[in-house]
């Protein structure tokens, strides 16, 4: 028998790759996505709830909207949420999803809340190589573009550009090819998961402070 799985969904790249891979093994079956946001954004990635919700619409599959009240609460805090969101969605769950790629101790600390659950966790991306997951992004047709620049670590100009192999030919030495030390955070809008694409036009660049956003919204 197939076990229900439902995906932590950030909206961005990392989150799409796990969702795709998850649909195509015979092992699993997605029954839902789930999102926690502040404010009526995700944070870090920064996507307006609005855009979160059109794109589990293009997706075709339940969205669980999980909020919080600060965007670092504490650790009891965060895990109560997320395990209540889950048991309260009526979504029929066997294991949880993450786009973690980088073995850093992220697995243990996942697996210290879910797992007591009696729910599997799944990390379809964990130790692969950032540059073959960058590299399997852009030729599996996931449109993406960086919505969020740390110009702590990356340029701001960075900002706004489309996810492809020309950026990843760009990126300057050292910056991790998939952005998983928190170098940029994307924004997907088609993948082989989606019915149809988002059309977001792009309204403004926030250059204030260390993060840099980008502003858009949805043509209807």
């Amino acid at each position: 028998m197939k076990k229900r799985v439902i995906v932590s969904w950030s909206s961005g790249k990392d989150s799409t790759l796990t969702l795709c891979r998850l649909l195509e093994d015979d092992r699993y079956q997605v029954v839902g996505l789930y999102t926690t946001y502040v404010a009526g954004t995700v944070p870090f990635q920064a996507t307006p709830i609005k855009v979160v919700k059109a794109q589990a619409a293009s997706i075709g599959l339940p969205l669980v909207l999980i909020e919080l009240s600060e965007v670092f609460p504490p650790n009891d805090v965060y895990q109560k949420r997320v395990v209540e969101g889950i048991r309260g969605s009526g979504l029929n769950v066997d294991a949880v999803a993450f786009g973690d790629m980088f073995c850093n101790g992220i697995e243990e600390y996942r697996r210290s809340y879910i797992e007591p659950q009696g729910w599997q966790c799944i990390f379809p991306l964990l130790g692969d190589e950032s540059i073959v997951l960058a590299n399997e992004i852009i030729s599996s047709g996931i449109k993406t573009t960086l919505s969020t620049v740390d110009t702590s670590q990356l340029d701001g100009k960075y900002l706004g550009r489309d996810y492809n192999s020309a950026l990843i030919a760009d990126l300057l030495l050292g910056c991790d090819p998939c952005g998983e030390d928190g170098e940029f955070h994307t924004i997907v809008t088609d993948a082989p998961c989606f019915q149809y694409p988002l059309d977001i036009e792009i309204t403004g660049f926030q250059r204030e402070g260390r993060f840099h956003h980008l502003s858009y919204h949805l043509v209807s």
